[in-house]
């Protein structure tokens, strides 16, 4: 079995996003694609909290403070999707839903 091994400290840049992914640019000149669906609550964000996102620890991960996700970018080099289970999903969407209801 192989495993991925970085050769070098790879570090997000910048994030953008596309009508059903997101693109993080690396430090390397890399750009990795993720698509929306693999992080549900990046699926259900609006473009105002998409795009306020913070890199944290020098880029070693992306955190978007409006939609508690924190995504790490070994994780995404590795190709995994959110562990966030369905009701926990669920919990959030409900309360997101009654939050907006009382705005």
């Amino acid at each position: 079995m192989n495993t991925l091994v970085c050769e070098h400290e790879c570090l997000a840049q910048k994030v953008a996003f596309r009508a059903s992914s997101f693109v993080v640019y690396l430090n390397d000149g890399r750009n990795i694609s993720i698509p929306l669906v693999w992080y549900p609550r990046l699926l259900n964000g609006n473009k105002e909290e998409l795009e306020n996102y913070e890199l944290i620890g020098d880029g070693e991960g992306i955190h978007w403070p409006d939609l508690d996700e924190d995504i790490s970018i070994e994780g995404i080099l590795a190709g995994r999707r959110s562990g966030e289970s369905q009701s926990s999903i669920d919990k959030w969407l409900k309360k997101r839903a009654q939050k907006k209801r009382i705005e």
